[in-house]
């Protein structure tokens, strides 16, 4: 989980990815944006304001920016924002398109002329059908990519960005040829449960993709190296920290990602599962943070190990897919005889029924954004907390260690300093930076700083 969160939109709301996607990397598509977060307390001291730098303030007490930055936060978020739902709705208008001009249908039987064995059959009708989608798709992503090089957050030529991009679109084509082709088989074997079992398949191919996401998907879009190499002071002080967390990391679990290469955002992240379990240092937070309070996201990340959210955050998941499938699997019968025939649908295990079934995960999806959320931001504040509680006794002032770094994160990342209700409803996935910054500042003190925290 990272410190910060990922894009304001995906790639494209890939409803399939509900039945794999659990423990994927952080951030091998993450950029720290303002849509990770969400007020709990009134924002009016986020107004802006002409003060001079925080370093040089002896209290960071609110979040605030210089007049320039506070007006760029605000273009920037807000265009964030709008994209989103423009992104939402296109992809509802497409596939809607799509089905009612019978191109699903055209397209399975294009398919079926060309092969006679079903997974033949899928390896013509998944790949084209993807790869419009991503094609349809990509105006949006070019101008998310337009408006982060303009405020730049975003430092990727357009050169290596498309390669980024096309990398990504080829594994979710096959990762959705994979799903595709076994989800059928299920409709066709088991048309009254193969949601249920769906959803059993779900459960190791996520724990499998988390494990080795580290290791062969991530340096796809990131360089990294052992983080021993280039900062052994740092690596000690981590080490020293895990420690007193209670899950000891040994050094050859560190790594420096190269994020300059592509962004001036800052986080850090752990990830992986098992033998991939590591802790990821991006070098932009070392060379725009102090020491202390990089120490600081690196100990909220690791509250999330020792508070239990990585397990709990899979079963959450789980138990959302259940009923998602569940849900699916009621209402696509539903539409298909309804508007099967008009849109060429034979019955839930023809090809052209993927169009109908991506269109209910779509919405689902959306609308359980704000409840995945709210449970985000309710794990966030816990880390934070954790976080706190951790390098407590180890610096002088650790409220300020943790407040300024929230500060400087707001700074470099442009976050918003008055998001809208709604929008913090609907799309935050963090608590919002002045909250998270004024909760550091007001952290009470343990009476005993040098007992580690213990998981509540």
């Amino acid at each position: 989980m990272p410190f910060l969160a990922a894009s304001p939109f995906s790639s494209r709301l890939f409803p399939l990815a509900l039945l794999v996607i659990t423990l994927a990397p952080p951030d091998y598509h993450a950029r720290p944006t303002p849509l990770q977060s969400v007020p709990t307390t009134p924002q009016e001291t986020a107004a802006p304001a002409s003060t001079t730098s925080t370093s040089t303030q002896n209290s960071t007490t609110t979040y605030h920016l210089s007049p320039e930055k506070y007006q760029k936060a605000i273009a920037y978020s807000r265009a964030g924002y709008r994209l989103y739902f423009l992104s939402v709705f296109w992809n509802l208008v497409v596939i809607l398109f799509l089905l009612r001009s019978g191109f699903f249908a055209k397209l399975r039987d294009f398919a079926e002329a060309r092969a006679s064995r079903r997974p033949l059959q899928a390896v013509i009708f998944v790949p084209v059908l993807f790869t419009l989608l991503a094609l349809l798709h990509l105006p949006i992503r070019l101008y998310w990519h337009h408006l982060s090089l303009y405020y730049q957050q975003s430092i990727e030529p357009w050169g290596p960005w498309l390669w980024d991009w096309t990398k990504a679109e080829l594994l979710e084509i096959a990762l959705a040829l994979l799903v595709v082709t076994l989800l059928f088989a299920l409709i066709r074997s088991k048309p009254r449960s193969w949601w249920l079992f769906a959803w059993l398949g779900a459960i190791p191919l996520s724990l499998f993709l988390g494990l080795i996401a580290p290791w062969y998907v991530d340096p796809l879009f990131n360089k990294f190296r052992p983080l021993q190499e280039t900062h052994p002071q740092l690596v000690q002080s981590i080490g020293e920290l895990s420690r007193r967390a209670g899950i000891p990391v040994p050094p050859e679990r560190m790594f420096l990602m190269e994020a300059s290469a592509k962004t001036n955002a800052i986080n850090a992240y752990v990830a992986g599962l098992g033998a991939s379990k590591r802790i990821v240092i991006w070098d932009t937070s070392i060379r725009k943070t102090k020491p202390e309070e990089l120490l600081f996201i690196v100990g909220h990340e690791m509250g999330h190990y020792v508070l239990g959210h990585v397990a709990k955050g899979f079963a959450y998941f789980l138990a959302l897919l259940f009923f998602a499938l569940f849900i699916a699997y009621r209402l696509s019968q539903w539409m298909i005889a309804r508007w099967g025939r008009a849109c060429g649908i034979r019955g839930q295990s023809d090809w052209a029924a993927l169009g109908a079934l991506l269109l209910l995960l779509n919405i689902m999806s959306f609308f359980g954004e704000p409840i995945g959320n709210a449970f985000s931001r309710m794990q966030e504040h816990a880390a934070d907390a954790y976080g706190l509680q951790l390098i407590q006794g180890l610096f002088p002032n650790a409220n300020e260690v943790a407040a300024h770094s929230f500060q400087v994160l707001g700074e470099e990342d442009l976050d918003d300093p008055n998001p809208p209700k709604f929008i913090v409803l609907w799309l935050y996935s963090h608590p919002p930076l002045n909250d998270r910054l004024r909760f550091a500042h007001d952290f009470p003190s343990p009476v005993n700083t040098q007992t580690p925290p213990q998981p509540n």
